[in-house]
């Protein structure tokens, strides 16, 4: 009798587990998993399911990389700028100067090399941009970084360092006047080409003319101080408007009217002349 009540209670309580969806769940006295029915033994749950799931871990944040640094901008001057518009010139993207001031042609031209290479048009030169740019070119002569004119005056030849002289440096391409060794005015000057050559060594100014018309080449030559043959220094209409574009025909071509009109003014017959590199 006692045995049939035990089993009947055993057999309810089965179905009480099995209606309530408790079975895996089910647990002895000592917390172990009771065996399955084929006898097996439960597996036991694995430590990472007795753990909480971790936090993803943040991604990492990522930094833009820094704008290339400005080497010169618009308001810039001095030795830098005209050898970065000396570089220009040589590849067409500045036509005037150099002159070693950063302005608004300046600007231009370089909005241009960057947009043509697909940098930020920013008008500004910054390593990127100068590093394609001497890549593309060459280092500028002093011609080239001068092209327009003024350079500084030579050092004075010797035979310049006594009396009143002209002293012209092919050199700077520059006239100086001088007494006793102290420059009084500088100013540009354009010489002959390769095959009208301006001549050189020391001469005397011989004859003054100050509405000179070439009786050779039939040009104005106002301003015309003779030293060596039919060579004088002169102001020239064509320098003052093409520079360094074309040359004379021999003489010393002024374009500084001004200043040519003041040196007419103070030179005398008589007067050294040098003529040197």
């Amino acid at each position: 009798m006692r045995t049939t009540v035990m089993r009947g209670s055993l057999a309810v309580a089965g179905v009480i587990a099995l209606v309530g969806g408790c079975r895996a769940g089910a647990v002895d006295s000592a917390g172990k998993q009771p065996p399955k029915a084929d006898g097996s033994a439960s597996p036991a749950p694995s430590d990472d399911a007795k753990r909480p799931d971790p936090s993803p871990s943040p991604t990492p944040s990522v930094r833009p990389a820094p704008p290339p640094k400005v080497l010169m901008a618009r308001g810039a001057s001095g030795a830098k700028v005209r050898e970065l518009q000396a570089r220009l010139r040589q590849i067409a993207w500045l036509f005037e100067g150099p002159n070693g001031r950063y302005g608004p042609a300046t600007t231009k031209a370089v909005e241009g090399f960057q947009g043509k290479r697909g940098l930020p048009r920013t008008g500004n030169t910054d390593t990127v941009t100068w590093a394609r740019l001497v890549k593309m070119t060459h280092t500028p002569t002093r011609d080239e970084l001068y092209a327009a004119g003024g350079q500084p005056a030579a050092k004075p030849d010797p035979r310049c360092m006594t009396g009143r002289v002209v002293c012209i440096s092919k050199t700077s391409r520059t006239l100086t006047w001088m007494i006793d060794g102290k420059a009084l005015m500088t100013t540009d000057v354009r010489f002959g080409s390769q095959f009208t050559p301006t001549r050189e060594g020391v001469f005397s100014m011989y004859w003054k003319s100050r509405h000179h018309v070439s009786t050779i080449y039939h040009t104005p030559m106002p301003y015309a101080m003779f030293f060596s043959g039919g060579q004088a220094v002169h102001y020239s209409a064509d320098f003052a408007a093409r520079g360094y574009v074309g040359a004379s025909h021999g003489c010393v071509n002024v374009r500084d009217e001004g200043k040519i009109a003041s040196l007419f003014a103070q030179v005398r017959t008589g007067d050294k002349v040098v003529v040197y590199w």
